[in-house]
């Protein structure tokens, strides 16, 4: 047997675990981990990797990690990471879904993308646009599911839509008429679906996604679906890929609404990608799985919750019997597993990068001008009055935690990031990560009313209206008048100067 490659498992600080030791069942040699804690942390990470002498890193990275893992790859040219940053392209953003479609020659629906342009997209929107379109949030990580995902059936509803949301960029997508009211998730290992099923929308819902209360059916998925997810996949040179895919009810022709590496999966399924990843980290030593095409129809039968605890599920080829008699069920079709290409850094479609971004709004001003512009173009979270959506795109913000904090923002005013150390779930650690992505919180106290100042930590309803009546008299020209107030020692103050401001 040959010398088999040093395989390391590439975790994240707060990021679920999609492989464990238990989905390399049969490998013989030690696997290492090799956790990335955020923040300021690439050199450290680059330098263990290198100690550990490790040939192949495995895991998905998250959106709000991308660009700096792209980093990371450039400084270990040596190691293969699985899936490889170029096939993890389309994981970063629904914008990235879109280029790489249009460079792939992959078949989407008609989609317009509008940075910092919001008079442009409304022009589109109210002149050109054909009616229904899905607006999307584009950027962000990949667990947003269709909770950020809009269908506008008028000008009107997508004018109203984005003063409210404030989308930058713009996404608009033309609605399909999808056939059945549902659309197709198909999963593939090494360029194969190994499953596929749809999606319909629950009752009063247009929304196809099942954590939305929709359902599903393993029946009947058609194969052009099946054709166009294999194209997408091998234009990835994907390891293991995941696509979305719409049925126009009017000819039957198929587009990618989403595709990625980074998708939810049975254990099952986890295991039939290890076991595929083996064959190929081997050159053949282990066993390829063998996973019938359709055999998904017969797994659906299970119950899902007997489902999801089915383990290293596996097919024997068929062969004929011994008198001679001999049957063929041609149902698998011509898909079968293969090897991905190995990505190249030609592979990555075009992106519009920042630098691109101020040059196409023509800014010619001084650095300072260009760094406070791209400031207003990247927006920082405010938790007061943060979406779910813009909660979910800090570094390492899992689902159940940014329900938390949202939950939470509701009941309290948060005026200092420490203020969610009431969180159980939250750490000094977490919070020093997202920092730089925090707007100002403080509250204006010149503007603010009783109701909002009693929410404020270190404050109270007692304080709250000495401090209204010291307003009445004496507007705040400078936060160090709160030293004026009776009641507001030293340690008051200290608490209170970073959640109080003077108002611009």
């Amino acid at each position: 047997m040959s010398k088999l490659p040093k395989v390391g498992f590439l975790y994240l600080d707060y990021v679920l675990r999609f492989f464990d030791y238990s989905n390399f069942k049969g490998w013989p040699e030690k696997i290492e981990e090799v956790t990335y804690h955020w923040g300021n942390d690439k050199k450290r990470f680059i330098k263990e990797v290198k100690a550990k002498k490790i040939d192949i890193l495995l895991g998905n990275i998250p959106s709000t990690a991308y660009e700096t893992f792209r980093e990371i790859a450039k400084e270990l040219p040596h190691v293969r990471f699985v899936p490889s940053l170029e096939t993890q392209f389309a994981n970063k953003s629904k914008e990235n879904v879109t280029l790489f479609c249009k460079k792939h020659d992959v078949s989407i629906p008609k989609t317009k993308i509008f940075h910092n342009n919001k008079e442009k997209a409304y022009k589109y929107l109210k002149e050109k646009a054909t009616y229904p379109q899905i607006i999307k949030k584009s950027y962000g990580p990949s667990n947003y599911g269709g909770y950020y995902v809009h269908k506008a059936d008028n000008f009107k509803e997508a004018y109203d839509l984005l003063e409210k949301e404030k989308y930058d960029p713009i996404y608009t997508q033309d609605g399909i008429d999808l056939k059945y009211s549902g659309d197709i998730r198909v999963m593939l290992i090494g360029h194969k679906p190994v499953c596929a099923f749809w999606r319909f929308s629950g009752k009063g819902e247009w929304i196809t996604n099942t954590s939305q209360g929709g359902t599903m059916s393993y029946e009947k998925v058609p194969m052009n679906a099946l054709e166009l997810a294999v194209k997408a996949s091998k234009a990835a040179k994907a390891e293991y890929w995941a696509c979305d895919i719409a049925i126009d009810a009017k000819d039957d022709k198929p587009y990618i609404l989403e595709c990625a590496t980074a998708f939810a999966a049975f254990p099952y399924i986890r295991d039939w990608i290890c076991q595929y990843l083996m064959w190929d980290f081997s050159n053949g030593q282990f066993a390829k799985p063998h996973v019938p095409l359709y055999s998904w129809e017969e797994l659906g039968k299970i119950d899902s919750s007997l489902l999801r605890t089915m383990r290293h599920i596996g097919f024997s080829k068929y062969k004929p019997s011994f008198d001679g008699a001999y049957f063929v069920n041609d149902k698998n079709g011509s898909f079968d597993m293969e090897k991905t290409l190995l990505s190249h850094p030609s592979d990555f479609p075009e992106e519009f990068s920042q630098e691109a971004l101020i040059a196409n709004q023509d800014v010619k001003n001084t650095v300072e001008d260009n760094k406070s512009k791209l400031d207003e173009i990247i927006n920082k979270i405010n938790f007061n009055t943060a979406t779910l959506t813009d909660i979910l795109t800090l570094h390492g913000m899992e689902d159940e935690l940014a329900l938390e904090i949202y939950e939470y923002a509701k009941e309290n005013i948060i005026t200092d990031i420490s203020d969610l150390f009431d969180l159980e779930s939250v750490d000094a650690h977490m919070t020093s990560v997202w920092t730089e992505s925090i707007d100002d919180m403080r509250i204006d106290i010149n503007s603010a009313d009783e109701v909002t100042l009693k929410k404020i930590k270190g404050i109270g309803s007692k304080l709250a209206n000495i401090i209204l009546d010291y307003r009445e008299d004496n507007e705040f020209v400078n936060i160090e008048q709160l030293k004026e107030i009776e009641g507001i020692g030293a340690n008051k103050f200290a608490q209170l100067k970073s959640r109080l401001k003077i108002g611009e």
